[in-house]
């Protein structure tokens, strides 16, 4: 059962020692608490324990962030920038004023991959060409700017768009399922915020145009009669369905393929960005 939290009192201004520690008083288990502990106390203290938490710009938290951790191995990072995050959130959720993770803080890829990244000249003259369509357009340029997985972008729906703060929650990999009581699993997953930038943003709004629920990555033809599809997978405007990775590969791969030659091109691993900052 999730402990309970007695919150400060005093309306919703919290200084940011005082919203670290709520934060970190909510968390139930020992070792989140200690990872979170780390990132999020060593946050609060170079922004300053005894300001008010809303004083803080979104770029304070980046530039804290990156002095503390961005020259610190892959995983120490996307493990202080997750803290961050998860402890921002908590405290928006809850109505208290304060700053966001900014979009050019981006998670890295793991250190383990074993496929490079292409660069961003590479990835915009793709983008760049004109036979590729707008939607594939759209997701490459997602992918890149996101350092996300391809299941996680195209499982995204336009609802949970936030347009305006360029994010999207996604189930990242490894999400696990949230609990009831007695250990009941429930549909739901535990989600993370990701990040777009300027290319994105100017994208998505033509992608989705007209379109106000479900996929943001769709087919361009209706499936077949008989097919089976979960409602979730299915945009209610178009009654075309969700793209799927097999498919996402395929138009990849059919646009970079060497010589024209099926299985040479590029794989979707290969356009995320190696970099935090545009």
């Amino acid at each position: 059962m999730p402990a309970v939290v007695r919150l400060p009192a005093g309306g919703k201004a919290l200084t940011v020692r005082a919203a670290a520690d709520v934060f970190l008083d909510s968390l139930d288990n020992a070792n989140t608490l200690r990872s979170y502990g780390i990132g999020v106390g060593k946050t609060a203290g170079h922004l300053g324990e005894a300001r008010p938490l809303a004083t803080v710009a979104d770029d304070e938290i980046g530039g804290a962030l990156e002095q503390l951790w961005g020259e610190a191995a892959v995983n120490t990072w996307n493990a202080r920038r997750a803290a961050v995050l998860s402890w921002l959130g908590w405290c928006a959720e809850r109505g208290y004023d304060g700053p966001k993770v900014p979009a050019w803080v981006k998670r890295m890829p793991p250190p383990d991959s074993e496929t490079p990244a292409r660069s961003k000249m590479a990835v915009d003259r793709l983008i760049a060409r004109r036979d590729v369509h707008l939607r594939e357009k759209t997701l490459w340029r997602m992918l890149y700017e996101t350092v996300a997985r391809s299941e996680e972008i195209l499982g995204v729906n336009i609802e949970e768009l936030d347009l305006a703060g360029r994010r999207a929650p996604v189930k990242a990999k490894g999400a696990k399922p949230r609990t009831r009581r007695r250990g009941v699993t429930r549909e739901d997953y535990v989600l993370e915020p990701v990040y777009w930038d300027a290319g994105t943003a100017r994208l998505l709004p033509r992608l989705i145009k007209g379109r106000t629920r479900v996929p943001v990555f769709v087919t361009h033809r209706k499936p077949g009669p008989g097919k089976v599809i979960a409602p979730r997978d299915v945009c209610p405007d178009t009654g075309l369905v969700r793209l799927s990775y097999g498919q996402a590969r395929a138009l990849l791969d059919a646009h970079t393929a060497i010589g024209g030659v099926p299985g040479t091109g590029w794989v979707q691993r290969r356009c995320r960005c190696t970099r935090r900052c545009p």
